[in-house]
């Protein structure tokens, strides 16, 4: 089997450290390799920028704990700043990654798009989205997994508004006014 080059999207939310539990225990192999990539919102001082920077280097270190059950991966860290999705999607692409794992929650990138495909469609690698349920039951991770099919998707043409005129009744039906 060849190796894998996965990305995972990491995010301060719950559901990002249930996705990458779910890529450890059922989707990454010995031999593959992971980036860890967190993107940094930009920041127009320097002092706040590199303290983004730091924060979201321990965040990664985190999730880089998580890694340390797969024998002979290779993990790597990925801290940059940009605008979320844009930057997501131009490193995956940058990388080559063959599959990039989410973590689904209400702020995801993934809803922010202009259009929900318009994002993922840009991407060249398969997307596995994993929403993490709050039913966890004796310690085992209760997750549901999405896979985002990105060669099939269909999107529909837009709908093309038609204008509606009204005509109030008072203006068809006008009577006329009365000569004296």
């Amino acid at each position: 089997m060849e190796n894998q080059r996965v990305v995972v999207v990491v995010e301060d939310a719950a559901a990002a450290r249930a996705a990458l539990q779910w890529a450890v225990g059922n989707f990454i192999r010995g031999g593959d390799s992971i980036t860890l990539l967190h993107v940094c919102p930009p920041a127009r001082s320097r002092r706040k920028r590199r303290r983004l920077r730091l924060v979201g280097f321990q965040l990664a270190l985190a999730f880089k704990d998580l890694c340390n059950g797969i024998a002979e991966a290779k993990v790597e860290i990925v801290v940059t700043e940009g605008e979320l999705g844009e930057t997501v999607v131009a490193t995956v692409n940058q990388l080559g990654a063959t599959t990039l794992v989410v973590g689904l929650h209400d702020k995801s990138f993934l809803y922010r798009a202009p259009s929900p495909y318009t994002r993922v469609r840009s991407l060249g690698c398969r997307v596995l989205a994993v929403r993490q349920h709050v039913t966890a039951r004796d310690g085992f991770l209760n997750a549901e997994l999405t896979q985002i099919e990105t060669i099939s998707l269909h999107i529909p043409p837009p709908k093309i508004p038609f204008p509606m005129f009204t005509f109030p009744l008072g203006v068809i039906w006008r009577r006329s006014k009365r000569r004296k």
